[in-house]
């Protein structure tokens, strides 16, 4: 047996009403990139295209390209930065490509008029993320260079907002205003839609929400940080829970070592559980020791090194264990719960990188639909 992680489909259609009233008429484009962010992209993109959400943002076209291969019927946006020699693909797939380097939208051009197609394009505007996207001073030179394109059109024009989590907004509502005047002379090109908007802006920043939004971690009911202000944002719910049988169980005396390294010796007499997952299906390593699991509604103290395929627990203190039991890594059991956000805080990170970081070997099983 492995372990599993299972997806509440209920939960993410509550956290997508929640946030389309928080957006109000604007269009949310969900992003299904980096395996849904762990959660498993084919079946949280099919239940988004049930809900009537059919276009999905994607990191790159191969993320796209499987959901396709899946019957995923949706519009893919590719939110990251492609070479010319994607162009191609990209363009046979009917994907539309955030676009910010001329030699993109050259190469999108030739591979539409090779193919006798149009390929509609998103052209990302950097307003002060500083990662990829043109400058706003550029915009009107770039936006005229595709006008003469073949094949090409501009659906869309974008940014990206990197501190729209903190407590302090100032930056985030400058940077909104930089883009509603890059909105402005993009429209003087036409009637492309407008998006910006991330989680925390949807919360936060209203002014920022434009013509689609974004939504990311927020769909999968965790916070996009500490610092939102919005109180709604406690509303979500999460919607990965993860889980493991107990696969072995063993009375230990005192002063036992536990896993390698024998990082952990027992205090006092112990039982010690065995279940079947570790840093191979994406439990970080660096939480040996210093971690806990859910056994029959109880905390239980991870203990010795966690390994690749296996990870012990003292449930010295659980009554009437046996084997089978579930262990919860992440998730509630009775009146106790371990959340994403609490294994971030032990490793110094955030709760993104621990759900994506669940690998895809951990069987997903949907419930709730």
């Amino acid at each position: 047996m492995t372990s599993t992680v299972t997806i509440h489909l209920d939960r993410l259609t509550h956290n997508m009403h929640l946030l389309q009233t928080l957006a109000g008429e604007q269009a949310l484009w969900p992003a299904v990139k980096a395996n849904a962010y762990g959660h498993g992209a084919v079946m949280v993109a099919h239940h988004l295209v049930g809900l009537g959400y059919t276009t999905l943002c994607v990191a790159h076209a191969r993320e796209a390209e499987e959901l396709a291969d899946a019957g995923v019927a949706a519009t893919f946006v590719l939110l990251s930065a492609a070479t010319p020699h994607e162009a191609p693909d990209i363009a046979a797939a009917g994907f539309e490509p955030a676009v910010c380097t001329l030699e993109m939208a050259d190469a999108l051009s030739h591979a539409a008029v090779n193919q006798e197609r149009g390929v509609a394009i998103h052209v990302k505007v950097d307003t002060g993320m500083g990662r990829t996207g043109i400058r706003p001073d550029e915009l009107q030179g770039f936006l005229e260079h595709c006008r003469e394109l073949p094949g090409i059109f501009v659906r869309g024009v974008m940014s990206h907002f990197p501190r729209a989590d903190e407590a302090d907004k100032s930056y985030s509502v400058m940077q909104a205003r930089r883009f509603h005047v890059a909105v402005e002379t993009a429209r003087t090109f036409g009637e492309p839609v407008a998006h910006m908007a991330n989680s925390a802006a949807i919360f936060d920043i209203p002014d920022s929400r434009f013509d689609a939004a974004r939504p990311g971690i927020s769909i999968y009911g965790l916070r996009p940080s500490d610092e939102i202000q919005n109180a709604r944002v406690e509303a979500l719910h999460p919607v990965l829970e993860w889980t493991a049988p107990i696969t072995f169980l063993k009375s230990v005396p005192k002063g036992t070592g536990i896993s390698y390294g024998h990082t952990f010796v027992t205090e006092r007499d112990s039982v010690i559980a065995t279940i079947p997952v570790g840093y191979g299906d994406g439990l970080h390593r660096t939480l040996s020791n210093r971690m806990e699991m859910l056994v029959n509604g109880k905390r239980c103290r991870q203990v010795g090194r966690i390994t690749m395929d296996q990870t012990m627990i003292d449930v010295t203190g659980v009554a009437n264990v046996k084997l089978g039991d579930t262990a919860t890594i992440i998730g509630r059991q009775g009146c106790e719960e371990v959340t994403a956000d609490d294994l971030a805080r032990t490793l110094g990170t955030i709760n993104y990188e621990i759900v994506t970081a669940i690998l895809p070997r951990v069987r997903r099983v949907a419930v709730g639909g």
